[in-house]
């Protein structure tokens, strides 16, 4: 199966995720326009890193620069940062407001995810939480229900989740 390819063949890695969210959020006080040295500073990079880096952003036409060296996003980046932000949302809220995760461990796990799902998997996954979340009082009681619940595995391994062999125990088994 090539599944496994499909991670090789997203174009927005974690550290480009990164880049872009840092010129969004100090272009913000700037009118859209950031310097090199303020993005190294608000990622705790170096100035040359952050060019280097900036490099395959213009490249895939995510920012522009000016003739200062100055960087902004363009409409491209930009749709790409409220995508991707939107996303972290989602996912945190799914994870800290269904799964029960601690906030810090929602954060950090919500950051290594937002980038990889699909536009349409982010799209399903806040329908389904909006459905749990604001939905009819069942789908309200079944989060309150999963929040109560204490998982224990049959011994038979018959479950649909097992088919012989438990995730449960080998996740117990991995920490």
């Amino acid at each position: 199966m090539d599944t496994w390819k499909h991670f090789e063949a997203n174009e927005l890695t974690h550290s480009a995720a990164h880049h872009l969210f840092a010129i969004y959020h100090v272009g913000a006080a700037y009118g859209g326009w950031a310097r090199v040295s303020d993005i190294a500073r608000r990622l705790n990079i170096t100035r040359g890193s952050v060019s280097i880096n900036l490099r395959a952003l213009k490249k895939r036409a995510w920012v522009e620069t000016d003739e200062h060296h100055l960087v902004r996003l363009t409409p491209k980046g930009l749709k790409i940062v409220r995508s991707v932000l939107a996303k972290r949302l989602i996912l945190k809220a799914f994870l800290s407001d269904v799964l029960g995760i601690p906030d810090a461990q929602a954060e950090i796990d919500s950051c290594k995810i937002e980038h990889l799902i699909s536009h349409s998997t982010g799209e399903r996954l806040a329908q389904f939480l909006r459905f749990l979340i604001s939905g009819p009082p069942a789908a309200r009681n079944l989060v309150e229900r999963f929040r109560r619940f204490h998982d224990t595995c049959p011994k038979s391994r018959t479950c649909d989740l097992c088919k012989g062999e438990c995730p449960m125990d080998e996740l117990k088994r991995a920490v």
